[in-house]
């Protein structure tokens, strides 16, 4: 089988589609293929900003480092950030569109569709393969009609389908003979083959089932692949709300309702000197050296949220004893004084009363920044120690007078400041997404909290072990996928 366009569809959510086709973008790459990511829709609050100035799922970002290319609108022509259970913001190439509930949205995909087809031919003329990534399962036949995440692209494309469940959810074969169970006769025809996803045991246990699997179907088992311990990879949505580790330094994070950008913290969780948890509204709030608020996609009911749970008098706490706190983006906008939303951005306009820790006002603007940014820490004891990242957010911060820079950017010869330090040091805020990216940045900001380490985290370099783990990992269902005639 030659790989032009191939489809990586899952039984359910998390089964491990995104993983894959970073697995199969590396591999291809490896032998100097011109593969590309795509994925046609995109629900999640993980997001990157593209060198086009446009906004795509972080997980395709990965998926674009995986084949060795600049992240790309085209590799996400939709994406959708859920603002509460009902709405939504859409995006498409990169750039919002609409506020739309869900409704409205299934009357918009033939619309959608036509931008998901547009940047699948761009696709289609400057690459050899193009490995695409299904959204959720086919098996939601109540989303059938206008589908454009899975079979509904699949058909309009005209490509094969791979279908990947997770074993160590349990019930993997009801989950494949279920997904095949309910789509129509082509669409089953569509399917090549299934990938088992996150075994870990003796495989000689698992064989009669994959025997008995592939005569109920007359479909092959195209791969088994093992479950790996220590990825560090981008997560699309997905968010491990408590982890354990053996760090001295605690760092708690609220998993507030609609958090966004959660992949800011993952070089603190490889920090080996760094206990990061996220804590849900039903855990208990432990004493911290650090405290981050991070982004959200609504940030008025977020604060409501944090207040309704005592967070402010934890803050409130935390500070009198010297501790040190961190709000980004959305976060950074609940530290001051007021956040208003004259234009109903997120919702109901209005405006709430903020946390009052900086001196700052926040307005929700319409237009939505999106920019790659890069510049230096001000502050700190490590001599102007880089930072790189990215801005998405929809607002403009106003402070006073009396508060310092966090970070000072640049962009050629231009130097601006960004971000707010309260007065006596204690609080930081930013806009800044990826601040901890850079070892240097997260070296000077976790010294800045009270860390003692010259410890440095290279999250690049552990995403490329990641990617090659996994791609290895891959490798015989690549040589399955081209056994097939």
């Amino acid at each position: 089988m030659k790989i032009q366009t191939l489809m990586v569809q899952g039984t359910t959510s998390d089964a491990g589609k995104s993983t894959v086709v970073a697995a199969l973008c590396r591999l291809l790459q490896r032998e100097a293929c011109r593969v590309v990511p795509m994925k046609p829709q995109n629900m999640a609050l993980n997001s990157a900003v593209t060198e086009d100035g446009g906004e795509i799922g972080r997980a395709q970002a990965l998926q674009a480092q995986a084949a060795g290319l600049v992240p790309h609108t085209d590799m996400n022509p939709i994406l959708i950030k859920p603002s509460s259970d009902t709405g939504a913001q859409i995006i498409v190439h990169g750039k919002v569109r609409a506020d739309m509930d869900a409704r409205d949205y299934d009357q918009y995909k033939t619309v959608a569709m036509s931008a998901v087809l547009e940047s699948y031919a761009r696709l289609q003329a400057q690459y050899e393969s193009i490995i695409v990534e299904g959204a959720g399962s086919p098996a939601e036949v109540n989303l059938r009609a206008r589908d454009i995440a899975n079979m509904g692209f699949a058909e309009a494309v005209d490509c094969p389908v791979i279908l990947v469940a997770d074993i160590d959810r349990g019930g993997v074969f009801a989950h494949f003979l279920g997904t095949l169970a309910c789509l129509s006769e082509s669409e089953q025809n569509r399917i090549i083959g299934f990938v088992i996803n996150r075994f870990r045991g003796d495989i000689s246990l698992l064989e009669p089932g994959l025997k008995w699997l592939e005569q109920k179907t007359a479909k092959p088992v195209l791969a088994v692949l093992p479950y790996l311990h220590g990825l560090m990879l981008d997560a699309e949505d997905a968010i491990q709300v408590k982890q354990s580790s053996t760090g001295k330094f605690r760092v708690i994070v609220p998993a507030i309702p609609r958090i966004a950008n959660h992949t800011d913290f993952d070089a603190l969780r490889a920090h080996p000197d760094v206990d990061l948890q996220f804590i849900g509204p039903d855990h208990p709030i432990p004493a911290a050296d650090l405290i981050i608020l991070p982004g959200s996609k609504n940030t008025r009911n977020d604060l409501d949220f944090l207040k309704q749970r005592g967070w402010q008098q934890v803050l409130e706490k935390h500070l009198r004893y010297g501790g040190k706190v961190i709000g980004i983006c959305g976060g950074y906008q609940m530290l001051g004084q007021i956040v208003s939303d004259p234009h109903g951005v997120e919702g109901k306009a209005g405006e709430s009363e903020g946390l009052g820790l900086l001196d700052i006002t926040t307005e929700l603007t319409k237009e939505k920044r999106l920019q790659q940014v890069q510049g230096v820490c001000a502050f700190g004891d490590i001599p102007a120690a880089r930072v790189s990242g990215y801005e998405i957010h929809m607002g403009v911060t106003y402070a006073s007078s009396d508060t310092l820079p966090a970070f000072i950017m640049s962009e050629g010869e231009k130097r601006e400041e960004e971000g707010t330090r309260s007065p006596d040091d204690l609080i930081l805020g930013t806009y800044l997404h990826g601040l901890f990216d850079h070892p240097e940045a997260c070296q000077a900001i976790l010294k800045w909290a009270g860390l003692q380490s010259d410890v440095t985290v290279d999250l690049n370099a552990l995403r490329e072990q990641s990617i090659n783990r996994v791609a290895d990992a891959c490798i015989p269902l690549l040589q399955a996928l081209r056994q097939l005639p």
